[in-house]
This record gives structure tokens, C-alpha cells and sequence, in this order.
């Protein structure tokens, strides 16, 4: 499958593969674009196919209105999803990307889209709420919580131009992050697995561990060492975890 027009505002394939066994679709955090995922992309090709979302208002859609809800990011997310399910697909959010590929999964399986998984990392479930209000703050207190979490590269937020570039659409997705309301409707019956660092301020286990109440699918709750950003520590395992996933389909 080559990329059509429609798709290229939203998916970014960084190794096509000529026969993979299934699609894994990356759902960036906050302030994050399709990038962060290029080195899982390189791990798995070409046995797994991954496509990763590139949100509107940043990087090279960086002129584009940004999307500040969870629902419009899931909504233009289906959309563009529509040419990429001839493959099973397994969905992997981090932060605000677990609540966009959870919506994503919810509305695939209610169009009658089967998904095959759906990794949860770094975020508390659907109705573990939190009245968190960061998107609220100044510039420098965004900054301030990016710092904190140690998400960003810090020589990057000494640069005025760079943190012109980045603000605005990290403002509209913490706002996506931080309004999102979880509405009855779709169960998810596809397997959730929820990851989670024991340090992160964040998510506690227990918030992570309410994921199991959205899917009447198997439920595994992932515990490691780190904090907000544990994944980066923890490659080699997520990515088992994923493999794992994917032959339990293939």
C-alpha cells in the first residue's frame, strides 16, 4: 500500500514493508509528533508495519489549526485510518496518545473495524479523572512541566525559535489531555494492556489499573521502573510486548 494525499496530512510510514503480518498504529504524547516513534518503527519492520499519527499543528503541519479534544484528534484519526485496515491492526498510545488510540479503538469497533490490541502507556484510564489544569498556565509554566517531566531534549527549550515552533500545539494538546471527559458507549473487546512507570506523577498504578473496566477483553497491567517517560528506558520489553500481541493474532 503506498500512501495516498488524504493520508499523508495524518500518517507517517517510516519503512514500508511488503508483507507484514499486521499494522501497529502509534498515537504520540503531548507535544509530541510521529517521530518519537521512528526507532520502534526501525525495530519491527519488516514483520510489523507501524504508522504513526502526525497530530495537525506541528512539524510539517505546523501551519494547520491545532485540535484541542481528544474526540476531533480520535474523529480525524479514524479518517485517516480508513485506507490502512486491510491488516490486523494493534493501537500503542502514550499520555495523551493512550486516550486518542483508545477513542480511535472505540470508533473502529463500533464502524465494525476489528482492533487487535491496544497498548495504554503512561495514562490513567478512561474514568480515573484528575482536575489538572497545565494548559492554563504561562508559557514558562508549560515549560516548567515539560522540564519536569524530562520529555523534551533541555537544550531544545533554550531555544527561542524552537519553543516558539512547539507551544501552540503543546498548549491545545494538554488542554486535550487535561478536558477529556470519558462518554458511555463502546466497550472495547480487544485485549488492553496498560504500562505504566512506578514514579510517575502523573499516572498512580491504581489510575493505570482502571483501564481493565473498558474492555471485556484480557486485561495485563505493566508496572517498570521510571518515571512519565519510562518507555525510553524500556524499549526491548514494550517491544516484545508488542511482538507478543501480534503473534497471539498472526
Amino acid at each position: 500500500m503506498t500512501t495516498t494525499l488524504d493520508d499523508a496530512a495524518w500518517v507517517r510510514r517510516f519503512h514500508p514493508a511488503p508483507h507484514p503480518r499486521a499494522r501497529l498504529v502509534c498515537f504520540p504524547h503531548a507535544g509530541g509528533s510521529a517521530s518519537y516513534f521512528f526507532p520502534v518503527s526501525r525495530a519491527l519492520a519488516p514483520s510489523i508495519e507501524v504508522i504513526c499519527l502526525q497530530y495537525p499543528g506541528r512539524q510539517d503541519r505546523r501551519a494547520e489549526p491545532c485540535l484541542d479534544s481528544v474526540t476531533a484528534l480520535a474523529d480525524g484519526t479514524v479518517e485517516a485510518l480508513a485506507e490502512w485496515t486491510d491488516l490486523p491492526l494493534v493501537l500503542f498510545g502514550h499520555s495523551l496518545g493512550a486516550s486518542v488510540a483508545f477513542e480511535t479503538a472505540r470508533r473502529l469497533q463500533a464502524a465494525g473495524t476489528q482492533v487487535h490490541g491496544l497498548f495504554a502507556s503512561g495514562r490513567r484510564g478512561p474514568t480515573a479523572e484528575r482536575d489538572e489544569r497545565v494548559h492554563e498556565r504561562t508559557d514558562e509554566g508549560l515549560l516548567a512541566e515539560l522540564r519536569r517531566l524530562s520529555g523534551t531534549d533541555g537544550s531544545l527549550l533554550g531555544d527561542p525559535d524552537m519553543v516558539a515552533m512547539i507551544l501552540p500545539a503543546l498548549r491545545a494538546d494538554y488542554r486535550a489531555a487535561e478536558t477529556y471527559r470519558h462518554s458511555p458507549g463502546e466497550t472495547l473487546r480487544c485485549p488492553v494492556t496498560a504500562l505504566v512507570g512506578d514514579d510517575d506523577p502523573k499516572v498512580t498504578v491504581e489510575e493505570a489499573r482502571d483501564w481493565a473496566a473498558h474492555t471485556s477483553g484480557p486485561f495485563d497491567l505493566k508496572v517498570l521502573p521510571g518515571g512519565h517517560f519510562f518507555l525510553q528506558d524500556h524499549q526491548p520489553l514494550i517491544l516484545d510486548l508488542i511482538t507478543a500481541r501480534v503473534d497471539a493474532v498472526a
